[in-house]
């Protein structure tokens, strides 16, 4: 009896673990929340289909810059799994936050369920 390999699935998982070990080490140097902005404008990333073709679910964490006048300047995934990072990227495109003095960064959660 002889093992098949699946080399895609294997590939798959080595950079998700890549990608994870990465974003815990970034993770842990963040501070805390002071001088959080609120959202004042919000949309909801899309469920991807390949994810819910894989079942996938957890927690997506983006770092966030947003500028002075509340739109989102950049973001960076520090933590979930890449399927579902893109998704969460593209929503934080359409959120506004409210006004502040100068560049903000701010932690910014997503949660996906099947």
């Amino acid at each position: 009896m002889s093992k098949r390999i699946d080399w895609g699935k294997k590939w798959a998982l080595l950079l998700a673990a890549v990608f994870l070990a990465g974003s815990m080490a970034s993770a842990q140097q963040m501070s805390g929340d002071d001088g959080k902005r609120k959202a004042k404008v919000r949309s909801s990333p899309v469920y991807p289909e390949l994810a819910r073709h894989m079942n996938l679910s957890g927690k997506v964490r983006l770092e966030v810059v947003i500028a002075p006048d509340g739109h989102v300047k950049s973001s960076r995934a520090i933590g979930g799994h890449p399927v579902l990072v893109q998704s969460c990227v593209e929503a934080l495109k359409d959120w506004r936050f409210e006004p502040g003095p100068e560049d903000t960064l701010q932690v910014i959660e997503f949660e996906f369920r099947p």
